[in-house]
């Protein structure tokens, strides 16, 4: 594509002289090809910028700035904002990719890895190619790709829905985080549905307030638009036991589609029932009630059931249809996994690293636990501090034998996090055990018939970020040779 070409998606610019072949965007000056557009993107670390002279070298074609640079033979774009330009480019580049897709997206603190897979699973059993975009990878068919964040930054966002539709992919799914719509990273995505699970606490280490934590996540909706299509139309679906869906409501001109299980919703379970083998409840929706028994755990893992259900009913699948998906799902990696060690007592992995989620679990355990309850839990270093002692009491109160240990303690000295979390349980009896493996052996060296163990926070990731190292860990391998070697 001509640079040329490509400005037009950014009408306002004024058009260099030269027009040459762009063949690639990229915002990394180490992938600059022949004939790439380079954009100065300013992070918290590295400032693009400071990489111009050594992206021309490498043959970018032309360079995308927020200020003039010396020293430049190719084409330099001013702009305000390059990260808001890239996004528009990336758009244009790539051929906008999202409108030839139904676009979901999945917003919320807790849930939305175990909602998307949920959606994922009931389009394919009806027959859709689908795309996938989450915490755990990206997934394009059955392909899978790595990701770095849980919603890449709008350049890799763009490419892999070209990648997606030229894959023949119908529909994507997408986890949307609260700092990709802050820093503008879906920016030029064109949504179909977006999805609310819930509002709890997390990141204020970067929102700083739940306020706006909470006006971050309702940009989702949002954007949505303010116009109806007959034969794409937006929808809104919205946790009707939720506060803050109140006000995502006011937000959005997009039809809503509400679940729910306290308050009346469009979607509702009732009569709900859990063991350790599953749930049961009956569904009630506009076209109909059925009875559905889940091969999943917990009141959690109803709500996030409730929401793929409603993306169905958005996408109008059949009703049976869509329970007969949710009723074949088994656990997520990492979420709420067990580990199976052919021993009498239980080894659950869970990735709850919040408060809220970190509640939901162990409530859902004192269900069905027969005798004491172990959980190994710590909180995650150059994050949201004031969580630290908030997960540490609910870790006592929930928790028969609570242990503290690291997370990924990053920067920070280990010993240090777990000196916060101490700090909310003065006179409570817990363990703390620094070390991680050391924490995950000793629950299960203690753990006998009729106990649960829970190891809490990392779920499916498999390494440990101590310092700027990146070190193997898995706390299902971790456990499981626990498990064989007490």
């Amino acid at each position: 594509m001509k640079l040329h070409t490509l400005l037009q998606a950014l009408p306002f610019q004024a058009m260099p002289v030269d027009n040459p072949e762009i063949k690639a965007l990229t915002q990394d000056h180490r992938k600059v090809e022949a004939d790439s557009l380079f954009i100065c993107i300013r992070g918290s670390k590295f400032d693009g910028h400071q990489f111009a002279e050594a992206a021309v070298k490498k043959g970018a074609a032309a360079i995308v700035s927020e200020k003039p640079l010396v020293n430049i033979a190719v084409p330099v774009i001013i702009v305000n904002d390059t990260k808001r330009a890239m996004a528009i480019l990336a758009d244009a580049f790539y051929q906008q990719p999202t409108k030839q897709l139904r676009l979901i997206g999945i917003t919320g603190t807790n849930g939305k890895t175990t909602t998307s897979h949920l959606i994922e699973q009931m389009l394919r059993d009806n027959g859709q190619e689908t795309g996938l975009i989450g915490t755990m990878y990206r997934k394009i068919g059955q392909e899978i790709l790595e990701t770095v964040n849980t919603t890449p930054d709008s350049l890799t966002l763009q490419q892999t829905f070209r990648q997606m539709c030229d894959a023949n992919v119908e529909t994507a799914i997408m986890e949307v985080s609260s700092h990709a719509l802050i820093q503008g990273r879906v920016y030029g995505c064109d949504f179909n549905i977006a999805i609310f699970t819930n509002l709890t606490q997390d990141h204020l280490d970067y929102h700083e307030t739940m306020e706006a934590y909470k006006q971050a996540k309702g940009l989702l909706f949002s954007q949505l638009g303010n116009t109806y299509s007959f034969t794409k139309p937006k929808v809104a679906i919205m946790n009707a036991d939720d506060e803050a869906a109140s006000d995502y409501l006011v937000g959005t001109a997009a039809h809503v589609i509400t679940y729910g299980i306290d308050h009346d919703a469009d979607i509702m379970a009732t009569n709900i029932k859990m063991n350790a083998k599953g749930t049961t409840f009956t569904l009630t929706t506009p076209t109909g009630s059925m009875p559905v028994n889940l091969q999943l755990i917990g009141k959690f893992s109803v709500y996030n059931v409730l929401a793929a259900i409603a993306c169905g009913f958005a996408a109008k699948l059949p009703l049976p249809s869509i329970v007969a998906s949710m009723e074949k799902m088994t656990a997520i990696a990492g979420r709420f996994e067990q580990v199976d060690g052919k021993k009498p007592y239980t080894v659950i992995v869970d990735y709850a690293h919040t408060p809220d989620s970190l509640k939901n679990v162990l409530t859902t355990i004192k269900q069905f636990a027969e005798k004491r309850i172990f959980v190994v839990v710590g909180c995650g270093g150059d994050r949201d501090r004031t969580k630290r002692p908030l997960m540490a009491k609910i870790a006592c109160e929930y928790a028969t034998n609570p242990i503290f240990t690291s997370d990924n303690p990053r920067s920070e000295d280990p010993r240090t996090i777990i000196e916060e979390m101490e700090a909310g349980v003065v006179g409570k009896q817990y363990e703390a055990i620094t070390d991680r493996k050391e924490a995950i052996f000793a629950a299960i060296r203690s753990a006998q018939a009729g106990d649960v163990v829970l190891i809490a926070g990392k779920g499916h990731e498999t390494y440990q970020i101590i310092g700027d190292q990146v070190f193997d860990f898995d706390d299902r391998k971790v456990a499981l040779k626990a498990m064989k070697n007490v």
